[in-house]
């Protein structure tokens, strides 16, 4: 099969090779997909250049992300999932623990994930929407839902132009939540609106902790993307005993204001995919599902590249790409 590979961490255009692998087979408790999309994530980057320090021995096919059908069953699954056309999550490398599940990734004309790593997509569905969810979509629905309902509640999503930011948009609207979201500008403000954002406020005019608070009041769940540039903002408008919940992690740590802190019975609360639980996860897969099967969902701004543009493709996401940068296998 043809596949991008690497055997050593590096710059995209130095250890990124496109070429023949052999196809895999599924073992117990896998499945085969036939990839149409592979998408790829920040985090997809940082593996490869070395940031997030997972070694590895041998070769890894990259990419955490993507949608295709199913094509073949190991043992103990269900053979009537052939056929199926499916989301995935956390492919190469990711999983419970933080640890590799395998090292195929969905940069492949085929790739093997355990069962539950392999997602239906509802029909009606398109592609480009399944290939847009897992981590993004999975780590909005972990921010939002790991602590219980948020119905009735009001959200404050920083980022809203961002993938996890648009998928938290969309995942609080639906579960009934008043939704503000903050963006760094018209364009991004569009892409908000577009997600289903009804208050969106620029944080680079004015007061935006005051524009916030006049467009909703106090919030009881902030999705953070900056804690670091965001924690006094969040901290003005939170409301007593409300929930930050922070996804990203800066070059700069932030300083915990404890009194402040106290003072408002905030709760922190941080989240890394790839350190919770595999129930956990099979949880959020299940939640994603049933939002998009409702229509809750929509892709993110597509940027396309070829399979033999691999390289080009991390380099967009290295740049800060607004939107989902996805392969077409």
């Amino acid at each position: 099969m043809k596949a991008v590979s690497y055997s050593r961490e590096g710059a995209a255009r130095d250890v990124l090779t496109v070429g023949d692998l052999e196809t895999p087979d599924p073992g117990p408790g896998q499945v085969r997909v036939r990839v149409r999309t592979s998408a790829v994530n920040p985090t997809d980057a940082k593996t490869r250049s070395g940031v997030t320090g997972r070694p590895f021995d041998g070769v890894r096919v990259p990419h955490q992300d993507g949608v295709g059908e199913i094509d073949a069953v190991g043992e103990g699954v269900d053979p009537s999932r052939v056929g199926q056309r499916v989301w995935l999550w956390l492919g190469s490398p990711g999983g419970d623990g933080g640890a590799p599940l395998a090292e195929w990734g969905t940069a492949a004309e085929y790739t093997v994930v355990p069962a539950s790593q392999a997602t239906p997509l509802p029909d009606g569905a398109s592609d480009d929407l399944g290939a847009c969810l897992g981590v993004p979509a999975m780590t909005a629905y972990h921010c939002l839902f790991a602590d219980g309902s948020i119905a009735g509640r009001t959200v404050l999503v920083t980022g809203g132009a961002g993938a996890v930011g648009h998928y938290a948009i969309q995942l609080a609207r639906w579960a009934g939540a008043t939704v503000v979201t903050t963006v760094s500008g018209p364009e991004k403000a569009e892409l908000a609106r577009a997600a289903g954002a009804r208050h969106v406020v620029n944080y680079r005019e004015g007061d935006p902790a005051a524009a916030i608070l006049d467009a909703v009041g106090p919030v009881d769940h902030v999705v953070e993307v900056s804690l670091a540039q965001n924690l006094d903002q969040d901290l003005a408008v939170l409301r007593r005993g409300g929930r930050i919940v922070s996804y990203a992690a800066t070059p700069q740590d932030p300083a915990l204001p404890v009194r402040a802190l106290m003072t408002a019975n905030a709760q922190l609360r941080f989240v890394l995919l790839y350190g919770v639980p595999g129930e956990v996860l099979a949880d959020a897969a299940r939640g994603v599902g049933a939002a998009v099967a409702h229509g809750a969902l929509t892709p993110l701004p597509i940027h396309r590249f070829a399979l033999d543009d691999v390289a080009a493709a991390h380099e967009a996401v290295e740049k800060g790409v607004t939107g989902k940068v996805v392969v077409d296998v």
